[in-house]
């Protein structure tokens, strides 16, 4: 196996697994917000979730396989973790970027839904 595919393997691993564990994260702890915000109506509210779990993966796994063309040849050991510390980065940055998002729409969510029982 050469370094390139070592790489590019290392990457992918990575880069889905840390979307799993966001996304579990996110599925786990944004069912009380979307409950609230759907007036107790669970059902609804854990459809909501399922449905942003599902588009979460697919932004974030496809954004890492469109950007692993981007990694280019790796000639070395030292090659193989330069490129994964920059690809794994961005995707751990596009990550925090798409949680901090999610949450800045259930408050906002909360907070209309709160407005609007008020």
């Amino acid at each position: 196996m050469n370094y390139t595919v070592l790489a590019y393997t290392a990457y992918l691993m990575l880069t889905i697994g840390l979307t799993m564990w966001v996304a579990h994260t996110l599925f786990k702890n944004g069912q009380v917000f979307l409950v609230e915000i759907f007036g107790g109506q669970e059902e609804l509210a854990s459809s909501v979730n399922r449905l942003l779990v599902v588009g979460f993966y697919l932004i974030n796994i496809g954004y890492a396989v469109y950007t692993l063309e981007s990694m280019g040849a790796v000639a070395n050991t030292v090659q193989v973790f330069k490129e994964l510390s920059r690809s794994v980065g961005s995707i751990i940055l596009i990550l925090g970027g798409m949680h901090f998002l999610n949450l800045f729409i259930f408050f906002e969510l909360r907070k209309r839904a709160k407005n609007r029982l008020a």
